[in-house]
């Protein structure tokens, strides 16, 4: 008798793989006087902290809780974080079939590094259910505010609005590789953050609120495993940014599938196969690949990526039906990342990521 298939696991960020929100960039917009520049100064940062600096105490994706004191000191509540959520989700075409076709073939899981509240939020939309996802836990509700905390945060948030976006030159392995200019930004932030509002009283949010990016994502896929009882050479993961580096490093190291869906540069630096594409229905033709014949099936498929490659590597026939239908002349672009056309990767999907999340959120880290 031949041994039973393994069991395969479906695990995507949502940011980018799922919908084209930066929900923390937008609710920044939202609450925050000059907001979208506020939040790229801040977020930089953050690409500073966790891949040049590599802070102990510092994860990828912690710009999530940097902007909550400002936020709180802005009028931002649960309740309406969550409202703004809700009626702001907007989804990558076909994402909502894409994961009801997934939950079909195998146990799927949602780890975002966004709130709680945006999360359930798109769980309504797409049915998908909620028990099946990690993302950050967030009760501003519970921290108080005093008007002295407001009227300094206003001081530091204007001086930070003032602040340049660092810019990160290629091969930046320490501080001492960023501009002078840049130097001193990070220097700056340093004291406003660890120093003076981690001195406040709503400090505190600073140290209890834990985003599920860099390791926490990490952590996140490890005990979905557990909880199954699989390993994570049986996992696919999607995902696109800095915050899943480390489950991509994690998942590949054990032999895994990991896919940059529309990915920045973090991203194609860390994953297997690139994707490039408007439609999620890609991702549904990788994981039902993934499903049947597991990692190496994928890429000997996206080593051959055609229409006439789906057809002779047995992709369902009725997915296959639906991509034809949608790209009745060329496919969307999927390839294998290697030494060799990984910076025209990383060049050609950060620039297509702007074209379909927007320049604001598609040059976010």
């Amino acid at each position: 008798m031949s041994p039973a298939p393994a069991r395969r696991v479906f695990v995507s960020d949502c940011e980018g793989p799922i919908s084209k929100n930066d929900n923390a960039f937008e609710l920044t917009s939202h609450y925050i006087p000059d907001g979208s520049h506020f939040f790229a100064v801040i977020s930089r940062y953050d690409d500073v902290l966790a891949d040049v600096v590599k802070r102990p105490d510092y994860k990828a994706g912690d710009t999530l809780r940097l902007i909550l004191p400002f936020l709180k000191a802005c009028g931002a509540s649960n309740r309406g974080v969550r409202t703004y959520s809700s009626g702001h989700i907007l989804l990558v075409p076909g994402a909502k079939d894409t994961l009801r076709f997934v939950r079909g073939l195998m146990p799927s899981f949602i780890v975002s590094t966004s709130y709680e509240q945006y999360m359930r939020a798109l769980c309504d939309i797409v049915d998908f259910p909620f028990q099946n996802v990690y993302c950050t836990q967030l009760d501003l509700d519970r921290y108080e505010i005093s008007e002295k905390e407001k009227k300094k945060l206003k001081q530091l948030r204007e001086e930070i609005s003032k602040m340049p976006v660092i810019e990160i030159p290629k091969g930046t392995k320490t501080l001492d590789d960023l501009p002078k200019e840049h130097r001193d930004t990070v220097e700056r932030l340093d004291a406003i953050f660890w120093k003076e509002i981690s001195g406040m009283q709503i400090g505190r949010i600073l140290r209890e609120v834990n985003p599920v990016g860099g390791f926490e994502k990490a952590k996140a896929v490890q005990d979905i495993a557990a909880r199954l009882n699989c390993g994570l050479c049986d996992l696919m993961y999607v995902g696109d940014s800095i915050t899943d580096v480390s489950v991509f490093r994690m998942v590949r190291e054990v032999g895994g599938l990991t896919v940059s869906f529309n990915g920045n540069e973090y991203a194609v630096r860390e994953a297997e196969i690139s994707v490039l594409s408007e439609n999620s229905i890609v991702t549904s033709v990788l994981t039902e690949v993934f499903n049947r014949v597991g990692r190496e099936g994928v890429v000997t498929l996206v080593e051959d990526w055609s229409p006439s490659a789906l057809k002779k590597h047995s992709v369902n026939p009725e997915l296959q039906k639906r991509v034809t239908r949608l790209y009745p002349e060329r496919l969307p672009r999927v390839e294998k990342i290697t030494p060799e056309n990984m910076a025209r990767l990383m060049r050609e999907s950060s620039a297509f990521r702007k074209s379909v999340r927007g320049e604001a959120i598609g040059r976010l880290g």
